[in-house]
């Protein structure tokens, strides 16, 4: 629904009029009952009853005088995607008429088909009843399209007997034990005025855009989000010249509007700009807490879609959607900050003398040393398997970049000498006199690092374009909490707290140095080395999966109250059904255009070679017709290839469905037989494309999918 008023607005006059607030709340809440719901908020404590019935009227009250009709509440199913359920506010009176009500109890609770949901057995078919219950620290929102005005309550998700059911849920849990085992640390350092430690997220999206009318006429986009069949277009992206290029007209007017759409939401989008590929882009988002952060992210996922449709055009969320140029990633930029205002993770200008820096620093270190695998799944799915470790996105291997001046702080501290002041700003020498002076940061970015230090953030750059960053951070606030509880355990005990800092800074630096490394992630030299190093390289969902169920993993989530073992066997079963499923679906649409469309325009184009040389045949005249020959003679060799590599797929993708036994043998087999399979149809097919004349080619091309915005 375009806003033409909207865009003759100020940013300020249209930021944020569509969420329920602090300010709204003030301005609405009776003053006791705000100062309750702030403490709730700020402090995690219980929410009153009373309290929600006066927060509901207000909402609603809020919501009816925008023009909203419906309210929903909207969680994150383990799918990955968002769900909700329209309920309006209308109740029929004994007069025949209706009046608007919306009560404190359908605020805190809604009731949702919990079985009807990815559950990984933690539901049976006949097992239904699941629960919504409003997350009062994530602001409720109204969206405006087409279907009216609707409010929007963020939830958790759990079934009738308490496990979660959703993203949400783990990841307020470990935002909850990061807090606690961060504020034993900071006590210790004499800290008295926090009172909460917050993860706070920065996301990065990024996505491409095509054309709705070509994007309908492929099958593979359509059912799988990603093209199946495709040669590379004569251009890709070898001149380098999208990245950060002028924006096109009809892509600066869809931006333009979602920005206007997500600020009304109250999402601080900051950044756009062309990405890498062609048709490639990014938008960023300014910080906020983990779980702000990961609610305003499946609002951005959903607004592109939604408004790039509005365009005539289709966004595309896939990690790799198109073979041979760059795929999408999400930036997950994390870090760490207290209720009252400080970065835990800033350095500041002498680092070497920031002991509590240092302790935290090293808190990370540790953690992503000790769980590489957990951090690996967090970013695995079927879409990110075409992308880590292909030299356009980082490695499978885990590893940290902190620069020159931290990386040699730690180098002393783990050689046992007192840390001393390193490398400081330097004037950056541009070499002409009109340019003002400036002071070039401590290091360099790295862009080919999984997990690298920013300044005052680590930015993990593996996660999956499509999907929820709640995993991720689910799994980095959990093992950060376990660092920060085995720091906290000693110092507490420690007879001489300065001297216990110091020897376990060092035994950090000592024991987990292996996982810094500064250069060339995309060197076949650093695979080798992380080899030597002991650092295991995950290729595949697949083989991540296991991560999730292993006794240390089992260990860590349950003593922090994140997950339970039964919740996280539920996760790996769903990891590997959705691994499974996907595949199938894009085998059955590979052979569905293999045998309908491609097939169909191949043979014909053979047939018209075979016509043409038989007409010039009998003319009588003596013509040289080798070229027209020899062209039928290869399209014959790779048609016959093509039909039975088809043959193949079919027979392979059969022998799949019926593997029954064992979920982790059938991935296997999908990963490493269905999917060659699927490589070696698709490398004929890309062939004949070359080859059959283009007016006969059933599908558009990547040129006309790439360049024809």
């Amino acid at each position: 629904m375009k806003s033409e008023s909207c865009y003759k607005s100020t940013i300020s006059e249209v930021f944020g009029v569509n969420v329920f607030n602090d300010s709204v709340m003030r301005e609405r809440l009776p003053k006791e009952t705000y100062k309750a719901l702030k403490r709730t908020i700020e402090l995690g404590l219980p929410l009153e009853a009373n309290v929600a019935e006066v927060v509901a009227n207000a909402m609603k009250d809020w919501a009816i005088e925008k023009g909203a009709t419906h309210y929903t509440h909207w969680f994150q199913p383990l799918n990955g995607v968002t769900a909700e359920k329209h309920d309006s506010f209308i109740s029929p009176t004994s007069d025949g008429k209706a009046i608007t009500e919306f009560s404190g109890k359908e605020l805190i609770k809604g009731e949702s088909d919990a079985s009807s949901f990815p559950s990984g057995g933690l539901r049976a078919t006949f097992e239904a009843r699941g629960y919504t219950v409003w997350d009062c620290t994530s602001p409720a929102f109204l969206k405006e399209d087409e279907g009216g005005v609707t409010l929007y309550i963020p939830t958790a998700f759990c079934s009738y007997t308490g496990e979660a059911l959703d993203k949400k849920t783990p990841l307020l849990r470990s935002m909850e034990a990061l807090s606690n085992q961060a504020l034993r640390v900071l006590k210790l350092f004499g800290n008295t005025t926090a009172k909460r430690v917050i993860p706070t997220v920065g996301p990065e999206q990024e996505y491409f855009i095509v054309d709705k009318e070509i994007y309908n006429k492929r099958k593979d986009l359509v059912f799988t989000g990603r093209t199946l069949f495709g040669s590379k277009p004569p251009k890709g992206q070898e001149l380098e010249d999208h990245y950060y290029g002028s924006i096109k007209e009809r892509i600066a007017s869809f931006m333009r509007e979602l920005d206007i759409e997500l600020w009304k939401l109250g999402v601080s989008a900051k950044t756009k700009h062309n990405e890498v590929a062609p048709a490639q882009h990014e938008i960023a988002t300014i910080y906020t807490d983990a779980n702000t952060a990961t609610d305003h992210n499946q609002i951005v996922m959903d607004t592109l879609k939604k408004v790039a449709y509005r365009h005539n055009l289709v966004c595309l969320l896939h990690e790799k959607p198109f073979a041979g140029v760059n795929g999408s990633g999400k930036h997950n930029n994390w870090s760490l900050s207290t209720d009252d205002g400080q970065n835990l993770l800033d350095p500041g200008k002498t680092p070497h003398e920031n002991a509590q820096f240092l302790v935290f620093l090293c808190a990370v270190i540790k953690s992503i040393d000790k769980y590489a695998d957990l951090l690996r799944v967090s970013a695995a799915n079927v879409g990110n398997d075409h992308r880590l470790g292909a030299n356009e996105a980082p490695p499978a291997i885990l590893s940290i970049f902190l620069g020159e001046q931290l990386t040699e702080v730690l180098n002393q501290l783990g050689n046992g000498v007192e840390a001393k002041a390193v490398k400081q700003k330097e004037e950056l020498k541009i070499g002409v006199t009109t340019l003002p002076k400036l002071h070039k940061d401590i290091t360099d970015r790295n862009r080919t690092s999984p997990f690298a230090f920013t300044g005052n953030k680590f930015e993990f750059r593996m996660v999956p374009s499509s999907a929820s960053i709640a995993d991720a951070n689910t799994v980095l606030n959990t093992i950060v909490a376990e660092s920060l509880k085995e720091i906290a355990d000693r110092l507490e005990k420690a007879d001489d707290f300065n001297a216990e800092v110091e020897n376990i800074l060092k035994e950090i630096v000592k024991n987990h140095k292996r996982i810094i490394f500064n250069g060339d992630g995309y060197s076949n030299e650093w695979i080798l080395e992380a080899e030597n190093r002991g650092l295991a390289n995950i290729k595949s969902t697949v083989e991540a999966s296991k991560a999730l169920i292993t006794d240390k993993a089992i260990e860590l989530f349950e003593n922090h109250n994140v997950l339970s073992r039964d919740e996280l066997y539920s996760r790996y079963e769903i990891l590997l059904e959705s691994y499974i499923k996907q595949i199938n679906i894009e085998a059955l649409t590979m052979l569905d255009m293999a045998k309908r469309q491609i097939l169909p325009a191949a043979i014909k184009f053979t047939g018209e070679i075979a016509k043409t040389i038989n007409e010039i045949k009998n003319t009588g005249i003596s013509v040289d017709i080798s070229v027209q020959e020899e062209l039928l003679c290869e399209l014959s060799k790779v048609l016959t290839s093509f039909k039975n590599n088809i043959a193949v797929l079919e027979n392979t993708n059969l022998k799949a469905s019926e593997i029954e036994e064992n979920i982790y043998e059938k991935a296997c087999f999908y990963k490493d037989k269905v999917f060659t399979a699927m490589q070696s149809l698709r490398e004929d097919a890309d062939k004949l494309e070359t080859m059959v004349d283009e007016k006969l080619w059933p599908i558009p091309t990547y040129g006309e999918l790439l360049f024809n915005i």
